[in-house]
């Protein structure tokens, strides 16, 4: 197939590129800013499609501006979830009721509710398996070879919340339709939200300001949404994310981002205040508390976004203690080709048969049971019950066992120990010598004696007040090398303390 441009024009005048063949596409960043536009159509499409899909509806449901009130759902849902939970349900339909009523005030109070289910339900997607939307879309790769994609996306997720209930939250996606924007940086449209925010009110376009600041509102949500979804895959899984380098990197960025914007909404906050002061029109001093209102919310997510990033660490590491010790499952999975097929494929039919029938009969679970009939289920309706034991079935009696002694060291071993450590109050010893003369008695009673003199550098000595005790072992560092074959580390000074046994006696007498 010729181009265009050899049929039309002269071969001496044929640029090169265009004489060696079809163009390929451009290169992967060109392409990437395509299919992100496209993503973010896709996005749109589900609210779209409640326009074309409500005359479907049983009864006259035209009136109704099906795109605004699942974009008022959105809207809703972003604002009232928060880190753990999100926005219940039947509070997200009652607060949706006066929007749809508002579009037709003529119509029953029944139909607004159905429009108001409608749209959550369509935005849910309540009908489809997943409950998700997909888009195909194609992008070029870097040959010109042109690939179809898909694209699947969830505009409002129903989860499970930590105290029970189901409640609704919103992805990134919808958020991103709710701002009009895809695939944004959250950082920096954070930032540019608040500058652009903190420029309106200082002209004093509180109307402009307060749309601003909601937009800076929703990517706090979302922020705080990224690091929900991280924290959760950790918690199936903690080899799925990267706690090496991107988590740590991610969490660093957010403390410091949080640092920065609460320095700045502090500020945002004040400059409303004194507009809202200083103003003298009523409408401006409204739009200023309302702006109030929304900063102090943001400052209020920012907080407990700081407060789940400096939990995220300790999380990690409890989830990972916890998914490396966990017992492995005791059933390993059926291989059908290896175990069954394989096996079967040189035997012949009269012998494998045999196999396929034993294999089905135990996999395919329990049969059906035919319906019981009427005589038989009157009966046993009508059967009057058994009587039971008042106590109940008698208990079978417990098999005990009696514990093993695991004990490194003996009886004898501590008493020998003891010993050795019992030294004079005006004797001290250093540790060096104690092992050498406990190595001379036993091989393993250095060990013993090592762990007591430890033990020892931070003596109990209230306890041992209260107690009563007259004698306690103490044990300090001077900074002097321990030499010996097996150990290492300080060459504790091991002592002897007398307590003030007349004080302790009187103040035992004094405690009522």
């Amino acid at each position: 197939m010729t181009s265009p441009a050899s049929t039309d024009t002269p071969a001496e005048f044929v640029p090169p590129q265009l004489s060696a063949g079809p163009r390929p596409a451009q290169g992967p960043a060109a392409d990437e800013g395509l299919a992100r536009r496209l993503r973010a159509l896709a996005c749109t499409a589900p609210l779209h499609d409640l326009d074309v899909r409500k005359a479907n509806l049983a009864g006259e449901y035209t009136v109704y501006a099906m795109a605004e009130v699942a974009l008022a759902a959105i809207d809703l849902i972003t604002l009232n979830m928060d880190f753990d939970t999100g926005a219940d349900h039947e509070q997200i339909v009652s607060r949706l009721l006066p929007r749809a009523a508002a579009q037709a005030p003529g119509r029953p109070a029944a139909e607004h509710e159905r429009v108001a289910r409608w749209v959550l339900e369509n935005l849910i997607n309540v009908g489809s398996v997943d409950r998700g939307f997909r888009a195909v879309y194609g992008t070029f790769s870097a040959d010109g070879v042109y690939t179809r994609r898909d694209y699947d996306f969830k505009l409002v997720e129903e989860v499970a919340g930590f105290g029970g209930g189901v409640f609704l939250r919103t992805t990134d996606e919808a958020v991103n339709v709710l701002v009009g924007a895809l695939d944004t940086d959250v950082t920096s449209a954070q930032i540019a939200a608040e500058v652009k925010l903190e420029v309106l009110i200082r002209r004093g376009r509180l109307a402009d300001a307060q749309l601003a600041a909601e937009q800076a509102r929703y990517r706090t949500v979302q922020y705080a949404e990224t690091l929900r979804r991280t924290l959760e895959a950790t918690r199936r899984n903690v080899r799925a994310v990267d706690w090496l380098n991107a988590v740590p990197d991610m969490i660093a960025e957010a403390l410091d981002h949080v640092a920065d914007r609460y320095r700045h909404e502090n500020a945002i906050l004040t400059n409303i205040r004194k507009a809202r002061d200083e103003s003298e029109d009523p409408e401006q001093k409204r739009r200023a508390a309302e702006l109030v209102d929304i900063v102090k919310d943001c400052i209020r997510r920012h907080t407990q976004l700081q407060s789940r990033l400096l939990e995220a660490g300790p999380l990690f590491r409890a989830e990972q203690d916890r998914q490396a010790f966990a017992p492995l499952s005791a059933h390993s999975g059926l291989d059908l080709y290896g175990q069954l097929v394989a096996p079967l494929l040189p035997l012949p039919l009269e012998r494998a048969i045999r196999v396929t029938d034993a294999f089905f009969a135990h996999g395919a679970g329990l049969r059906t049971p035919v319906s019981v009939r009427v005589g038989d289920l009157v009966d046993i309706l009508l059967a009057p019950p058994q009587e039971r034991e008042h106590l109940g079935a008698e208990m079978p009696e417990p098999d005990l066992i009696a514990t093993p002694d695991d004990s490194r060291f003996s009886e004898a071993q501590l008493a020998v120990a003891m010993e050795l450590l019992d030294l004079p109050h005006d004797a001290p010893r250093r540790l060096s010598g104690l092992l050498a003369d406990a190595r001379r008695r036993d091989a393993d009673l250095p060990y013993l004696v090592a762990l007591l003199a430890v033990h020892a550098a931070s003596p109990p000595v209230g306890t041992a007040y209260r107690q009563g005790e007259e004698r306690l072992l103490f044990a300090v560092d001077d900074g002097t090398l321990l030499d010996d074959p097996e150990f290492g580390g300080a060459d504790l000074i091991v002592g002897t303390a007398l307590l003030d046994a007349a004080g302790m006696a009187s103040g035992r007498a004094e405690t009522p």
